[in-house]
Formats: C-alpha cells, structure tokens, sequence
C-alpha cells in the first residue's frame, strides 16, 4: 500500500474512531487511535520533530477554532469536553490526525491557495454535517455554525497548506547539492 493511501485510509480510521467514539459514549476512542496513527506518522517521517510542530499547532489551532463555535453557541458537542465552552478533547485528536494529512494525501493543495480556499470551505462544513448525521454534534443554529465552519476553514486550511509547506518533515532534508541549484 502507498505511502499516500496508508495516510487516507489512517485519517479516514481516525475521524470514523472520533466521531462513532463520541457518539457510542466512547470518546476516548478516536484519541486512542490518532495517538497511534500520529506516532506511526512520526515514526515514518524523514524529519519527525518538524512534523511534530506543525500537529501540535493545527491541533491548538483546532481546539481555539472549534472552543469559539462552541462558545458561540453555534454547536453543541455530547461528551467529551473538559471545560465548558471548549471543544471536546476528540474533535482536537481529529484536528490532530488531520495535520497528518498535510504533508502526505493533502500535499496536492499547495501552490494553489484558492483551491485550498474552497477546498476548507467546503470540505469542512461537509466533514460536520456528517459528524452531526452520525450523532457527534448538533447544530444550534444550522445556518450560523455551517457559515462560520465555512469561513473558517477557508482561512485555516490555506493557513495549514502553508505551515506544512514550512514545516515538512516528511521529505528528505535537501542536500548541499540541491540547496545551491
């Protein structure tokens, strides 16, 4: 199996894990499980320590994103949460497992900036109104929580396209040889 589809197939584990997680009273579940596939991402990259970076900020990123819409009153989560009006500890491990995705499967966004645009834009709104399907968070106020996931993914995610591209420890470092070409 390829690198790639390996990357997939552990995100696509991670946010079934999380979600169903929660959902089924378990939601210590999916952070079991991005805690595994996140050390597996570790362990095959080139440069673990720059990887480790840009998880642990798109998961602070995550958790200060999804904590407002919580705060907001826009979404409301059923287990999980430490402290009131923060986002669940799961929907954090998913933010997690998704910065593993950047360098790896999602590596095709960058140098397109609007398509990352409307790829967060999109895709993100979608990824919650599955959640929210499955039972792993209600919408509030639908139309709120879908414009402001929309909005702010597609400021997060070009935003995270751009720090994996800094922050890439899944490629080789170049050698001398590259780096004067």
């Amino acid at each position: 199996m390829s690198r790639t589809l390996l990357n997939i197939a552990a995100f696509q584990l991670s946010w079934f894990g999380c979600v169903l997680g929660a959902v089924k009273g378990y939601p210590l579940l999916g952070p079991a499980i991005v805690s595994i596939v996140v050390a597996l991402h570790l362990s095959l990259a080139h440069r673990p320590g720059r990887e480790l970076v840009l998880i642990l900020l798109a998961g602070a990123l995550g958790a200060l994103f999804d904590s407002a819409l919580v705060s907001s009153g826009w979404i409301v989560y059923p287990n999980g949460t430490i402290w009131a009006g923060t986002a669940p500890y799961w929907i954090v491990a998913l933010w997690l497992a998704f910065a593993t995705t950047l360098n790896l499967s999602m590596r095709w966004l960058r140098g397109s900036p609007w398509v990352a645009v409307l790829f967060g834009a999109i895709g993100g709104p979608l990824s919650y109104a599955a959640g929210a399907r499955l039972g792993g968070l209600q919408f509030v106020n639908e139309a709120a929580a879908l414009g402001a996931l929309a909005i702010g993914w597609a400021v997060i995610t070009p935003l995270l396209v751009e720090l994996s591209r800094r922050l890439d420890g899944v490629q080789p470092e170049p050698t001398a040889l590259h780096r004067h070409a």
